[in-house]
């Protein structure tokens, strides 16, 4: 079943009327001025739980971007969930970025981890093995396996995946959120062709990081 996209994740419901409830009673008890803090917190959560729709590249090789961000990694790396030499891209995101997740490729999750770690800066490279993270491994339906890693950052401290082995997704497809600064990375096969460069600007669904190899 695909996620409806009604513009504010739905992940961050509870922490907006939360504070709505909290903005709307400073306004009573306090006045306009004292209030304006709360307002300011309620704003920076709508903004931060938005979720917009987006249009997905057609290209069935396209490799779309799990995330929002900037690219801060592209390079040749070891796949620590398939144990194989990999290409990696990974993409930072910061408090103001989307943090609704999408699936990179058209495939099947093979299987599931999910590590407890540390909450380092999610732009630092070793954040990828020492952080708490999630990995899913997707294989195409042109047999091509990608890992898609969603790790937790600095301030985040939650990461919400909702599939697991045996799970379809489609290119784009919602699959996950990271709540508050975080980072994804996304192994491919070394042969494909990668479209992105470091510091450049991406947008989950939308973004192509790279084009797989046509086998067979």
């Amino acid at each position: 079943m695909k996620y409806p996209h009604p513009v504010i994740a739905r992940e961050g419901w509870p922490f907006l009327a939360v504070a709505f409830g909290f903005s709307l009673l400073a306004s009573l008890f306090l006045g306009v001025f004292w209030s304006l803090p709360f307002w300011a917190a309620t704003l920076f959560i709508l903004q931060f739980f938005r979720d917009p729709a987006r249009e997905v590249p057609q290209d069935p090789q396209a490799v779309v971007s799990a995330a929002d961000g900037r690219v801060v990694a592209v390079e040749k790396a070891r796949d620590p969930y398939l144990e194989r030499e990999a290409l990696k891209v990974s993409v930072f995101m910061n408090v103001f970025n989307v943090h609704s997740n999408r699936s990179p490729v058209d495939g099947t999750v093979q299987r599931r981890w999910y590590h407890a770690g540390s909450f380092l800066n999610a732009a630092l490279d070793k954040a990828s093995l020492e952080n708490e993270r999630n990995a899913l491994w997707l294989r195409t339906r042109g047999g091509v396996d990608v890992t898609c890693v969603q790790i937790a950052g600095l301030v985040a401290r939650r990461i919400l995946c909702y599939v697991g082995e045996g799970a379809e997704l489609e290119r784009g497809q919602r699959f996950g959120f990271i709540r508050f600064g975080s980072r994804v990375d996304v192994y491919l096969p070394a042969d494909a062709e990668v479209k992105v460069a470091l510091g450049d600007r991406v947008h989950a669904a939308e973004s192509v990081l790279a084009r797989l190899a046509a086998h067979g």
